[in-house]
């Protein structure tokens, strides 16, 4: 059995966008700003796709592609995309920013800021609080002063 007519406009139809959308659709060309940051632009992708068609008869009896065996074929088929720009990755200065363009996910974004200071923070009161009870330790016996702000 030979090939379908289907099958070539869908080979047709899948080449075409394979053409228009790759891989620098989604992660695009780095961009360098005048102070010195690499601006990476990320995008959404959005595809649809559709194909169809059919063989006919025809009323008249003299058709010569009914005489093969053959019936008319008849179809057509159809793409469209969307492309959104998500967010920036923006590379500079020692740091690697993701910039969202949605502000729904920035609270994730700043979150994972966050997690950093904290854990600073955190260490920082614990080795002040080991210090201070290092000190009292070394006293064991209080001063006279002490004696009579007790009293």
């Amino acid at each position: 059995m030979g090939e379908h007519p289907i099958e070539g406009l869908m080979q047709t139809t899948m080449e075409s966008i394979k053409d228009m959308v790759d891989v620098n659709t989604i992660v695009g060309d780095p961009v360098e700003s005048a102070d010195g940051l690499v601006i990476i632009p990320i995008s959404k992708v959005s595809l649809g796709f559709a194909s169809g068609g059919g063989e006919f008869s025809s009323n008249t009896r003299n058709n010569q592609n009914e005489s093969n065996g053959k019936l008319p074929f008849a179809g057509g088929s159809g793409a469209g995309f969307t492309v959104q720009p998500v967010a920036f990755i923006v590379v500079g200065n020692g740091q690697i920013k993701l910039l969202p363009v949605d502000q729904g996910t920035n609270v994730i974004n700043n979150l994972i800021e966050t997690i950093p200071k904290l854990t600073n923070g955190l260490q920082n009161l614990m080795k002040n609080k080991g210090n201070k009870g290092n000190k009292s330790s070394k006293k064991t016996k209080p001063n006279d002063t002490e004696m009579e702000n007790q009293q």
